[in-house]
Order: structure tokens, then C-alpha cells, then sequence
């Protein structure tokens, strides 16, 4: 009996094969489609849990570092208790135990370190003693205070430009800021200077106090100027009680003895300033201290001064003690730069008030 042989013809196997890869192909499909719902599941479980589980924001504590804390304003306590070291310091220096006076304004200086009188007179002290390290460093502390030290800020500038440690040694004429007069009798670098002050005693029967300032101001030879950047500053001071220093609020009128006083015709020009206290003089406010703190520009009329017999502006209880002249300082500055001060008792430029009324 014949066997009948089976064969394969060539388009059954091809049918095949394209059979095995269509279901290949159709595994790989849901094998993703799979994976892809298995991660959307897993992603849906982890949200439920956390859902799920207490939050813990609201009770948990910031990670981040808290803000260093900033240093309080120095209080009033802090304030008077570094006003009354300073009056101790200045009755110390005075009496010549610079050790204790320095003490107290160390003291002072921690309790409020931004007082730019009681810097001032440490740093006038460390100069004393030829300590001009620190006395540079003080000086320095005040320039960084800038305006609000008021003038204390203009003799910092000029004694950081000059230098302390370049004082020189006794005998050599200097102004009351220390800084020394070259031959013309200006301080060296300046365009203006102060070459001669007398004080004269008006005899009056009705005043308590009536004197008069001659003040020669010299300018530089050679040297162009403009009228415009030169102030003249003269402020008087009293004491109340024989211990407070403050504005004075006596009247106080400026007049230059050459009225064009444009330093052209003659060389130097004479300022004449007068103060006068009537005997029956009210005490004033400082706040209305005009006089007593104006610059006097060349080219403009002189500040309007008070009248004998004028009415007192309001009065100011804590200087309603008895009023005495106490001195004056005089300060010229050029183009916004501190020339020269001349100061009677030198103590002012560092006890005098910071001007009440801005020149």
C-alpha cells in the first residue's frame, strides 16, 4: 500500500510565521498596557495613604533657621545713663585724672555707641596721651555716623584728612581743632582761615552781657574763589546754671566791616559779630534759635538778629535756669569742606550742642 508522504508548501509556512509575530506582537501590547495601569495604581494607592495619614504640617517646625535677632535701639535709661557718664568724664578731664575720664566714656560708649559727643571726647583724649591709633579709629567712628553727627562730622572728615598722629609737637601755632597754621596763618590745605579774633567788653548799663567779635577771615593768595561755597559759621553758647551747655538766646547780629567784603580789595575781611543780653532778657526756646546758628554767606544780606526790647518766643522749661555767656565756635567751610574752627573755650567743639537750626 502506498504512504502517502505530508508536506509543507512555502505559502503555509509564510502564513505562519505572520500568524507568530501578529501574537507577538499583540503580548507586547498588553504587557504595557499592564505596566501602564500598574504604575497609575500604585501612583492612586500612594495618594490614598498619604491622604490617609495625619497631616503634620500645622504642628511641625519650620527647617528653616530663625533670623538672627537684632539689636535693640539703646533705651532711655541707656541714654541719660551715658549722658550723665559724659558730664562725669568732662569734670574729670577737666580736673586732669584723664585714666578716670577715659573710663567713663568706655562706659558711656558701650550704653549707647552712637553718640557722637562722647566718641569726640574719647577721641580728644587718645590724642592727649598720643594714643593716635585710637584716636583715628574714634574719629573714624563718627565719619561713619555721617551728617547726624552733625559738625562733629565735619571735624572727624578734616581730622581723618589731616591725620593726628601728624600733630605737631608743642610750640608750633595750630587751630583749636588741632590742625596746624602754615606760613600764610592758615591751616594747612585750607582756602580760608581765621588770622585774628578780638573780643571787646561794651560798656552798658542795661545789659548783663553786651560784647562784640572782630573776626579776621583770610583767604588763600592766588586762589580763585566762589562766593557762593563759603560759610561762615559763628555760634555763641551759655551755660545754664553754671553746668548745662546750650544755643544761646541772647541777640546776636553779624555785620562785615567792608561791605563788598570780596577779599579783592583787602586781605582779610573783617566779620563783626555782636552779642548782647539785656538784663531783662527772657529765656527762649531753642528751638527758635535762629541767630545763633547762621551762616553768614558773602553776597547775601546777614541774618535778621533780635531786637532789644523784642517779645521771647516760648519758653523752654528745662533751660529755665540762670543763663550766663559761655563762649563761641566759629567754623568756615568752602565748598562743603570744614577750612578751620576756632573754638572759646576750646571744650566747645566737642560740648557744644549740635545746632538746633540747620545753617
Amino acid at each position: 500500500m502506498p504512504v502517502l508522504a505530508a508536506s509543507s508548501s512555502p505559502s503555509d509556512r509564510t502564513y505562519s510565521a505572520a500568524i507568530g509575530v501578529i501574537l507577538a506582537f499583540a503580548a507586547l501590547e498588553i504587557l504595557a498596557i499592564a505596566i501602564h495601569f500598574g504604575a497609575e495604581y500604585r501612583a492612586e494607592h500612594a495618594t490614598l495613604q498619604s491622604l490617609k495619614r495625619p497631616a503634620a504640617s500645622t504642628t511641625a517646625k519650620p527647617t528653616t533657621p530663625p533670623l538672627p535677632a537684632q539689636p535693640d535701639a539703646p533705651s532711655s535709661a541707656a541714654l541719660s545713663a551715658s549722658d550723665r557718664l559724659l558730664k562725669e568724664a568732662n569734670v574729670l578731664r577737666e580736673r586732669g585724672d584723664t585714666a578716670n575720664a577715659l573710663a567713663r566714656l568706655q562706659d558711656a560708649s558701650q550704653r549707647d555707641p552712637r553718640n557722637p559727643q562722647v566718641l569726640a571726647e574719647m577721641a580728644a583724649i587718645y590724642e592727649s596721651i598720643q594714643l593716635f591709633d585710637r584716636s583715628n579709629d574714634t574719629w573714624r567712628k563718627i565719619q561713619d555716623l555721617g551728617p547726624s553727627a552733625g559738625p562733629l562730622y565735619e571735624l572727624a572728615d578734616m581730622k581723618l584728612r589731616v591725620g593726628a598722629a601728624a600733630t605737631p609737637a608743642a610750640g608750633v601755632p595750630m587751630d583749636t581743632a588741632g590742625k596746624p597754621l602754615d606760613g600764610e596763618g592758615l591751616p594747612e590745605g585750607s582756602v580760608f582761615g581765621v588770622t585774628s579774633i578780638e573780643t571787646e567788653q561794651i560798656p552798658d548799663p542795661e545789659a548783663e552781657t553786651n560784647l562784640r567779635l572782630k573776626i579776621g577771615i583770610k583767604k588763600r593768595q592766588g586762589v580763585a574763589i566762589d562766593h557762593s561755597k563759603l560759610r561762615i559759621m559763628v555760634l555763641f553758647y551759655d551755660s545754664v546754671d553754671n553746668d548745662k551747655v546750650v544755643a544761646t538766646d541772647a541777640d546776636v547780629n553779624y555785620e562785615w566791616m567792608n561791605p563788598k567784603h570780596d577779599w579783592a580789595e583787602s586781605n582779610p575781611e573783617t566779620l563783626i559779630v555782636t552779642y548782647l543780653r539785656s538784663k531783662t532778657h527772657a529765656i527762649t526756646s531753642e528751638a527758635a534759635l535762629s541767630a545763633a546758628a547762621a551762616a553768614v554767606t558773602p553776597g547775601k544780606n546777614s541774618p535778621r538778629s533780635k531786637k532789644r526790647g523784642e517779645p521771647a518766643t516760648s519758653t523752654d522749661s528745662s533751660d529755665s535756669g540762670r543763663r550766663r555767656y559761655l563762649g563761641y565756635v566759629i567754623r568756615i567751610l568752602y565748598d562743603d569742606k570744614l577750612q578751620t574752627v576756632r573754638a572759646e573755650p576750646a571744650r566747645l567743639i566737642n560740648d557744644a550742642p549740635n545746632p538746633s537750626v540747620s545753617p
